[in-house]
């Protein structure tokens, strides 16, 4: 024993070392959502000519990264999602108008010889026959130019720069410079120009970018016909800014996209939002660990103070387990950071009440030897009920996108981080307190020589739960008819991640009726906009898909009648794109429901896995409606806590199903309905506890995370009740009414 204790103190002390120097040292990647910034789901598109096959996106892929370096952003990332897609991240980046514009654009430029106006006699309604490889392009004033086939591409020019000439009056322009056979071509260009007289269309040369002509300058007439400008270079003149200049040179240098693209998904999130969603989520984590570790020091004493410590080393561990694997810390993911506080407690919680049944039974003659005992028979419980959890955050991680694939990951990692605090320092530190001679002298001391109020009340009681197992099973079918009605009546309200669209979140100077915003948008041509309260001062705007202009004239629409408006989030998600993920969503929870029976399925018998995957249903089903007559939108958030609740729900049906098939091997021949009565009773006490501890996190994730985190943890709040309540009072029954449909069959496995 001694030797066993040194080995996990070792192995603690150095795992505790590591994660510190980790987490000084090595700082954790904020997402967009946290530190601002925008970004974007650019799609390739096939042309006539070229497919958007996943080369063309490799080679798209690297001009996106040119441009993106051309625009100075700090630590962009660009990844292939795929085989046609492209995920751009812009820290920082606050006007996604100009990002997409200047990512999306094909920037196709072509040099071209002009052989006159469309109507050389003046009269533009008669404009003259286009002869073969001709084409007909407005100027920058407007006159239609008949354009040759294109001399020069923008693969001849070697380098293109910003450049403002205060001295000769030209202002803002762009400079260009050909090399290799770019140089004589240009002099051939121009050459042939300068065969022109001087004021003849014929004698300019036509730069055309993506079709339109953004320049078109006259061949000066010192130029020689046939001999033209030799040095290589030109100039791009125009009614150019500084910003549309340093553009117009990034587009030049970094070439054309090989296929055009397309903005399916556009997230712009402003600085302060992740700001004060990183403070929110740090006092709804500091709040809500205190109250929990108050409420299991009051419940387990001693026991309690070392579970609060070990609290404090599964956040350093998980934490320093994030920075080290280099994963990306989204505001769903801090939530997810949050939320598996109140889920490490589970493990202790099933340790020191299994403890106290070893104890209190007087199987054990010391509380040290109970503890022990605790830790062994609590294993599989703990192992199966964390298992279920860590297929959920798998399937998060696989199924979803975005920030909800990095809730998958912190909750990942927030599980193996518990078990270890849990089943390694928790131990450690518990096995070295009850060996003191002080606390074995007062064994009430460790919280483990009592039985607790909770299991006090229901020996007294003894409630047969199972007498009737139709009575529950009713009570659960009137809960599922009220939660579809809802669902029937008021509707599923898809967020714009489902169904397409732009939501734009507002921050306003102070308070506005949304009646009065929703009357004015629909005057202004936008009648099915959706526009709620957010916050104490902040509006959030819901419409179908809009371009950049009807987005300005939203803004302008709510500034009007608020004074101002600053946009702190905006969304845009393409209709393709919502189809996809609401497919996606569909399959997400099919697969959690199935993979879910297939474990349980193995580690006990069907009829268990069975009954736990209907009281699943029975939960999201509830939930879902709950949403619905709230009028609270689903979306990729909520995706993500149903996944959570799903996980945590089988939780508790774990840990009921286990005790029956550990009481069913002591009694093969005891019937199943008191063998399931008596494993409520053994497992309801750690039920109870543990979801005090997780609503604690969860009602100051809900008080204190903001508007952004509040869905989220209402979510959670509903499933943390409904499923606490189904595991033992719709499982229990439905595998009860399956088992006596069965042929007899003692459960299988071991604890």
């Amino acid at each position: 024993m001694k030797r066993s204790v040194r080995v996990r103190a070792l192995l603690a002390l150095a795992v505790i070392a590591l994660s510190l120097y980790i987490a000084v040292t090595v700082p954790v990647r904020l997402g967009l959502d946290l530190r601002g910034g925008t970004q974007l789901v650019l799609q390739t598109r096939s042309t006539p000519t070229t497919d958007a096959d996943s080369e063309a996106t490799d080679r798209t892929l690297e001009v996106l990264r040119g441009r993106i370096d051309g625009l100075g952003v700090a630590e962009p990332t660009l990844v292939r999602s795929g085989e046609n897609r492209i995920i751009v991240e812009l820290p920082g980046v606050q006007d996604p108008k100009r990002a997409a514009d200047v990512l999306g654009r094909t920037a196709q430029l072509t040099f071209h010889p002009v052989l006159g106006t469309a109507d050389s006699s003046g009269d533009a309604s008669r404009p003259l026959p286009k002869r073969p490889r001709e084409h007909v392009v407005p100027d920058e004033s407007g006159t239609p130019l008949r354009l040759g086939a294109a001399a020069l591409t923008g693969e001849d020019v070697k380098e293109a720069a910003a450049r403002f000439d205060q001295q000769g009056g030209a202002g803002w322009h762009v400079t260009v410079d050909f090399e290799g056979d770019g140089r004589a071509g240009w002099a051939r260009l121009t050459g042939q120009a300068a065969c022109h007289p001087a004021g003849d269309p014929a004698r300019r040369v036509a730069i055309v970018l993506d079709d339109k002509v953004i320049s078109s300058p006259q061949v000066d007439p010192s130029v020689a016909c046939r001999t033209g400008i030799r040095d290589g270079a030109t100039q791009i003149t125009g009614s150019f800014g500084p910003e549309e200049a340093r553009e117009l040179s990034l587009l030049v240098n970094g070439g054309a996209l090989p296929v055009p693209v397309e903005t399916v998904e556009q997230r712009t999130v402003g600085p302060t939002l992740g700001a004060q969603a990183i403070t929110a989520s740090a006092w709804a984590a500091a709040i809500g660990t205190a109250l929990t570790s108050l409420f299991i020091i009051g419940v387990y004493r001693l026991m309690g103070v070392l579970a609060a410590v070990g609290l404090v080393c599964y956040g350093l561990v998980s934490y320093a387990a994030l920075a080290a694997l280099g994963a990306t810390l989204t505001l769903p993911g801090l939530a997810g950071f949050v939320l598996a506080i109140g889920m490490a407690v589970d493990a202790n919680v099933l340790v020191f009440e299994r403890a106290r049944e070893e104890y209190t039974a007087r199987r054990r003659p010391s509380t040290r030897s109970a503890l022990t005992a605790g830790f062994r028979n609590a294993f599989s419980a703990i192992a199966d009920s964390n298992i279920t959890t860590l297929i959920a955050a798998a399937l998060l991680f696989f199924l979803a996108s975005g920030p909800v694939r990095g809730f998958g990951v912190t909750l990942g990692i927030g599980v193996l981080a518990s078990m270890f605090s849990a089943l390694v320092i928790t131990r450690v530190l518990a096995e070295v307190a009850v060996s003191r001679p002080r606390v074995r002298r007062r064994p009430r001391l460790t919280g483990i020589a009592t039985t607790g109020a909770v299991r006090d009340r229901l020996t007294r009681r003894n409630p047969r739960l199972m007498r009737r197992p139709r009575r529950w099973l009713a009570v659960s079918a009137a809960a599922l008819v009220l939660a579809g009605s809802g669902i029937a009546v008021r509707g599923i309200d898809l967020g714009v991640e489902f169904t397409g669209g732009r939501l734009i979140e507002y921050a306003t100077t102070s308070p506005v009726d949304p009646d009065r915003v929703r009357t004015a948008l629909a005057e202004a041509g936008f009648p099915r906009a959706v526009v709620q309260s957010s916050g104490e001062a902040g509006l959030t705007v819901r419409t179908d898909p809009l371009t950049n202009a009807e987005e300005t004239e939203v803004t302008g629409a709510v500034g009007e009648l608020a004074g101002r408006a600053d946009k702190v989030r905006d969304e845009l998600i393409g209709p393709s794109l919502g189809e996809e993920l609401r497919r996606g969503a569909l399959i997400a929870l099919a697969v959690a429901l199935g993979a879910q029976f297939v474990y349980l399925a193995a580690r006990f018998r069907w009829v268990f896995g069975t009954a736990a995957v209907v009281a699943l249903a029975h939960d999201v089903v509830i939930l879902v409606g709950v949403f619905a007559w709230l009028g609270r939108p689903v979306d990729g958030v909520f995706l993500a806590a149903l996944l959570t609740v799903i996980g945590y729900s089988v939780n508790d049906s774990v840990v009921l199903f286990d005790r029956v098939r550990e009481l069913a091997r002591k009694s093969p021949g005891a019937p199943l309905p008191d063998i399931t009565d008596q494993a409520i009773v053994q497992t309801l006490p750690r039920t109870v506890n543990t979801g005090i501890g997780a609503a604690f996190i969860l009602t100051a994730l809900a008080v204190l995370g903001g508007s952004s985190l509040t869905d989220f943890a209402l979510a959670l709040l509903i499933g943390l009740v409904v499923g606490t309540y189904s595991s033992v009072l719709t499982a229990a029954p439905v595998a009860i009414r399956l088992h006596h449909r069965t042929p007899p069959r003692q459960p299988s496995g071991h604890t």
